[in-house]
């Protein structure tokens, strides 16, 4: 019997295990903590013969054939360079669901920032065209629990989906070395998980290689980075621009643009770009590059005019919580860098009452700060970064700002503040990880969403 060791007792960790163990697998699971939560979990796997160990961290055994990594594991972590070096083939979750799963053609969407409500609105374009195509990966399923959906139907003929729409973050890619989309997405590109990867032409490298392993490709050309450095690297990929189609680069007759307020792909009106309803323009480039898809994946128009006229947004990404006295709570959790938090801050009216903070991250802050300065009414400062972003906010003469640690008190004064002085939005958008307070950005975003509907009288 062929012997796996899993790392991580997280959604996709369980996954694996258990799409392993159901394909005769002798499967033992470690996690570094330990806690009601996870033992549950342990008691539950028990049950179906797997190993769980908490408190544990990994070492590799010579018995081991396989270790299958979770995605926050870091793929140089000493002891998976160790099981390396032994000839223990070690490969991401992600990895392990495309082994299972490359019978159906995938979309993999990656980038810094925009994944997720791309990939989302991507797998409603195709839902609406009535493909079995479920969003996978940092939204919606683990890859693996669609391969275990697929085998528990029938292991002899598994009933796999039409499509697999698979957001796929730097850290999954890494891991991932045949993951090979029939579509791969570049959204933007900007310097993140940078103690992660460890430089910038590392990080691009890393997401440029699921491109390249794409046999079709669509490509943000509003995004500088990407542009410059990708501009005659694929001559044939399909380009976008919210700018028109004077902006496109590479073949404009393969493009996604623009004009006169329609969507144009490849030549042709597809939809009018204001049936989508979340604000910002950065959402109109996450529309284009999900019509570029649809088209290049032979969906026709009314498929997509429907979806996109009946998309509701993503949670933790711009969500509309309540309004308030006529305030809007917006829950922007998602905004884990400064990046992220920019363009939420830019989408959102003016004056704003800004909660950010939580565990800091390496990167540019300079753009982040600018918005706050044209858009802040106050900035309320929340978790482990609350005193270093107070004094940079005092290094650029800003003094607008309160630190009050807590989410409940920053829901609280958030409130008091708007009123105050008339700002139009309270808006949670982090420029930071969560991990500080939270177990996720979900976690986090969650919280401040029971806050606003609780706390706040009607």
């Amino acid at each position: 019997m062929p012997k796996a060791h899993i790392i991580g007792l997280g959604r996709s960790g369980v996954a694996a295990a258990r799409l392993l163990k159901k394909q005769g697998w002798d499967v033992t699971l470690s996690d570094r903590s330990d806690n009601d939560s996870l033992r549950q979990q342990q008691q539950l796997l028990a049950a179906d013969g797997i190993n769980v160990h908490l408190n544990q961290s990994f070492e590799p055994e010579k018995s081991l054939d396989w270790v299958v990594v979770s995605p926050g594991v870091p793929w140089d972590l000493p002891a998976l360079v160790k099981a390396r070096q032994m000839g223990i083939t070690t490969l991401g979750e992600m990895e392990l669901a495309w082994r299972n799963l490359n019978a159906c053609p995938w979309v993999g969407i990656t980038g810094t920032n925009g994944k997720t409500t791309t990939t989302a609105l991507i797998a409603a374009i195709f839902q609406a065209a009535g493909l079995n195509a479920p969003a996978c990966g940092n939204i919606g399923y683990a890859a693996t629990e669609l391969a275990l959906k697929g085998f528990d139907s029938d292991p002899a003929t598994p009933q796999y989906p039409d499509w697999v729409i698979a957001e796929i973050s730097s850290y999954q890619v890494e891991a991932s070395e045949t993951v090979a989309p029939q579509i791969g997405v570049w959204t933007t590109f900007t310097p993140d998980h940078l103690s992660r990867h460890g430089t910038l032409e590392n990080y691009f490298n890393i997401k440029a290689s699921l491109l390249e392993r794409s046999e079709q490709k669509v490509l943000n050309g509003d995004d500088p980075y990407l542009r410059k450095s990708l501009s005659d690297r694929w001559p044939n990929a399909c380009w976008t621009s919210i700018k028109g189609k004077s902006e496109l680069l590479g073949n404009p007759d393969k493009g996604v643009y623009i004009e006169d307020g329609w969507a144009v792909a490849m030549g042709e009106a597809i939809v009018p770009v204001d049936a989508l309803k979340m604000p910002g323009e950065h959402n109109l480039t996450n529309l284009l590059m999900a019509v570029g898809v649809a088209r290049l994946a032979g969906i026709d128009k009314a498929a997509i005019a429907d979806a996109v006229a009946n998309f509701p947004g993503v949670a933790h990404r711009l969500e509309l919580i309540r309004t308030w006295h006529g305030i809007d709570f917006i829950n922007d959790s998602k905004a884990t860098n400064y990046d992220a938090a920019q363009v939420g801050l830019a989408s959102v009216a003016a004056p704003v009452i800004l909660i950010a903070g939580g565990e800091a991250k390496e990167g540019d802050d300079t753009g982040w700060l600018q918005t706050i300065e044209a858009k802040v009414a106050q900035v309320l400062l929340i978790g482990d970064a609350a005193d270093a972003f107070a004094k940079r906010l005092e290094q650029v003469g800003n003094e607008r700002y309160e630190i009050v640690y807590g989410m409940e008190r920053a829901v609280i004064r958030g409130a008091e503040l708007a009123e105050e002085l008339e700002a139009q939005v309270v808006l949670l958008s982090p420029a930071c990880a969560s991990f500080d307070q939270y177990q996720n950005f979900e976690q986090r975003g969650d919280h401040f969403r029971q806050l606003c509907l609780e706390m706040l009288p009607e």
